[in-house]
């Protein structure tokens, strides 16, 4: 290997938003995560529904506008 021009590869601790916390080796230090493998649907077995800014009721209110239109389109 040529010297100096690698990254520092360190031991570092990634923090997922769940709480679950563990080491790894890395070139970044102190990595924090959204979603991890304890938390992660994929893995889990379990549904869960990660909910940005009301993307989910944003987009069932924009689709029940859609559902009124195709009702009173049918009904004419």
């Amino acid at each position: 290997m040529k010297a100096k021009i690698h990254p520092k590869y360190n031991q570092t601790t990634i923090t997922c938003a769940c709480g679950n916390v563990f080491e790894v080796g890395s070139t970044r230090k102190d990595i924090r995560v959204e979603i991890c493998s304890a938390c992660h649907p994929f893995f889990t077995g379990k549904q869960k529904l990660v909910d940005t800014a009301g993307r989910i009721e944003r987009f069932r209110k924009k689709y029940e506008k859609y559902e009124a239109v195709q009702r009173e389109k049918a009904q004419q």
